[in-house]
């Protein structure tokens, strides 16, 4: 197995044949443990697995990749600022990763979905982007889609029909829904994915709102094709 550490949680109902996936992937700074108290949420048919970023920034504190939070001036960039290797090299880890928990846990292939948050959001969304076929869906609390991944977005037939919940607040200080969740957005439509867009009174974090919608979009999604005909816009 991969050398990232992570949790798991059994599904705790029956799944028509091979349980599916939902892996959960941490925002800058957390660890493994937090968005695993969303597990008991979600549709009980799932295999949760929450994995800890391999950049380590403190005891306890973990990333994908180190980011540094600049002020726009005349001579700084305005925003985050990421290590782009270190970016890349996670994307790969954990599409590989992704593939390790199918075999070692027999898991169904068909059905594997993501849920991040903020940078596990912008990892989420990465993958999704460059490597479609391995996912049936991709969930992005918070989050953007970094520059680079733009450039690096699978054809249009391999992404046609792939079900993407974006979901941001309109107070969130840290990735302002201007500047990042509606960029995402025009981005995301441009492509032939299933996209579900929606704001919500809320700073950087998971409300109950956001989470109640994330929680039925997946139960809702969790039967259906892998692939949708309709790419379906939400106003946010």
């Amino acid at each position: 197995m991969s050398d990232l550490v992570y949790l798991t949680r059994e599904p705790t109902r029956p799944s028509e044949g091979k349980a599916p996936l939902l892996l959960l992937l941490h925002g800058l700074g957390s660890h493994e443990a937090d968005l695993m108290g969303l597990a008991p949420y979600v549709d009980g048919r799932f295999f949760v697995v929450s994995a800890r970023g391999p950049v380590t920034l403190a005891p306890g504190a973990y990333a994908w990749f180190h980011t540094e939070f600049t002020q726009h001036t005349e001579f700084t960039q305005h925003g985050p600022v990421i290590n782009q290797a270190e970016a890349e090299q996670s994307r790969r880890t954990l599409a590989r990763f992704i593939d390790e928990l199918v075999e070692t846990y027999d898991l169904d292939p068909d059905r594997i979905y993501l849920m991040g948050f903020s940078q596990g959001a912008i990892i989420g969304l990465s993958i999704a982007l460059t490597e479609p076929e391995k996912l049936a869906g991709v969930v992005a609390m918070s989050g953007r889609i970094l520059p680079q991944v733009g450039q690096q977005i699978a054809a249009p037939d391999r992404l046609a029909g792939l079900p993407v919940l974006v979901v941001h607040g309109l107070y969130d200080p840290l990735l302002p829904v201007d500047e990042y969740g509606r960029p995402a957005r025009a981005l995301l439509a441009r492509l032939p994915v299933a996209l579900t867009y929606r704001e919500y009174s809320m700073a950087h974090q998971v409300s109950d709102e956001s989470l109640t919608d994330v929680t039925r979009w997946l139960t809702e999604h969790l039967d259906r094709p892998r692939r949708g005909d309709v790419t379906q816009m939400e106003p946010g």
